[in-house]
């Protein structure tokens, strides 16, 4: 990982364009711009309390709906604001030492793109800009007509993308999540990070992508971090099985992409349904919590689910609503019954800070069972941490020597945990440090 900072990093992810309550459509020619952002720098401190470090933002773009079919990557979305108002967010940010990542859409763009709108006129300089397919029309991006896909072995797309990418980052972002990465051919990441990095080498890079070779894909293509989609199941769903032969596979696996990336984790995103609702059993919140926070990778926590916030993703239009709610003007808004689910993150974020060798840690089961699990996690320089879990309906004990660890949280909470902290109640947790 080129971008070392990123290894200290816990983000809060935030879906702008929903967060804000923004149109569902881009607004009319000529209309002015609503500052948006503003809206988001009302919540930067509520982001520092929580414990993160930095901004993970979704699409910010000129965009035609959604955010993700972009007309314009130099503009800033005039349902958001614009570049003053961007400005402004990057040095609120920079006063509270977050650090700001920008959602980089530049595998599709919206049929509104200038240069496909002159593409589709028949313009011989841009009708290279897009693929086609076997049919001869303008490729789309999975069946979504609205979505024209780049055509990345054009030098021209090239140019674009890098100078996108450095206008930004000169701007005062700190680096890029590329969506839908997967679908653009590794060596063109590989020659769009060089040319961007001889200008911005502390800049970090990570790419969406949801199954495959997640190292050769990295190594290929020279990002910094790719989405860990597979940890990402097998956490809600070894909990929600009761099968933690599931999760201690997924983490297998996950410790070995270490030889080549760090990756990117999480429990929720603004692409699927929210944590609260994909777990069968709200006791499990917890769990997995804890697993996302003490195990390696660079974690962010999308907004919401610190609250508990509930939604279900739906395939079909307007299906990702109820995961990309808006937010209230301040933090005194919010609904006083997340307040439990927000200190739960408060003291797993904590922990992951104070034991910073986390990111690259080496996790194992020590101790495995299908409904109780012994995550030993270790560090280079032989620092031990051990999450102890339990989704059975009695209390469990697990047999192993603790001695000279102590407990550093439980889902007892920090100060109510006593007795043997080898033996983990009911549908409990503990972490020993």
């Amino acid at each position: 990982m080129g971008a070392k900072w990123a290894e200290h990093t816990v983000w809060w992810h935030v879906y702008p364009l929903g967060f804000t309550g923004a149109e569902k459509q881009a607004l009319p020619p000529g209309e002015p711009p609503r500052d948006r952002l503003a809206h988001i720098e009302g919540w930067l401190d509520y982001a520092v309390a929580l414990g993160c470090s930095g901004l993970l933002l979704g699409p910010i773009f000129e965009a035609e709906t959604h955010g993700y079919d972009t007309v314009d990557h130099f503009a800033i979305d005039r349902r958001l604001g614009d570049d003053a108002a961007f400005d402004r967010l990057v040095a609120a940010a920079r006063e509270r030492g977050l650090r700001l990542v920008l959602d980089g859409v530049f595998n599709h763009v919206g049929r509104g793109f200038p240069a496909f709108v002159r593409a589709e006129a028949g313009d011989p300089a841009y009708t290279r800009w897009f693929r086609r397919g076997d049919d001869g029309e303008y490729a789309d991006f999975e069946g979504h007509r609205h979505l024209v896909a780049l055509d990345h072995d054009e030098p021209a797309v090239l140019d674009h993308v890098v100078r996108v990418m450095t206008h930004w980052l000169d701007r005062g972002a700190s680096g890029w999540r590329l969506d839908a990465a997967y679908a653009v051919p590794p060596a063109f990441w590989r020659e769009a990070l060089a040319r961007v990095r001889r200008a911005h080498p502390g800049a970090w890079f990570a790419g969406e992508k949801i199954h495959g070779d997640y190292a050769a894909y990295a190594e290929a293509s020279g990002l910094d971090s790719l989405t860990q989609y597979e940890l990402w199941k097998a956490i809600w769903s070894s909990l929600n099985d009761r099968n933690f032969f599931e999760l201690a596979w997924a983490l297998d696996r996950h410790v070995k992409l270490l030889d080549t990336f760090v990756p990117q984790t999480f429990a929720g995103n603004h692409d699927v349904t929210r944590l609260a609702d994909r777990l069968a059993d709200e006791r499990h919140l917890g769990h997995a919590l804890a697993v996302l926070l003490t195990v390696a990778g660079v974690p962010s926590v999308y907004y919401g689910d610190e609250q508990g916030l509930r939604g279900v993703k739906e395939e079909r239009a307007g299906g990702d609503d109820a995961i990309r709610p808006a937010f209230p003007d301040r933090p005194g808004g919010l609904d006083p019954a997340g307040l439990p689910v927000y200190r739960l993150h408060q003291r797993l974020i904590a922990l992951r800070r104070r034991h910073p060798w986390l990111v690259r840690a080496r996790t194992a089961a020590a101790h495995l069972t299908n409904r109780a699990v012994a995550l030993r996690s270790e560090g280079d320089a032989g620092q031990t941490l051990i999450t102890l879990l339990n989704v059975d309906d009695e209390e469990y004990r697990f047999p192993l020597d603790l001695a000279g660890l102590a407990v550093a949280g439980s889902s007892q909470g920090p100060e109510r945990h006593h007795g043997d902290p080898a033996v983990v109640p009911a549908h409990g947790w503990t972490i020993l440090a």
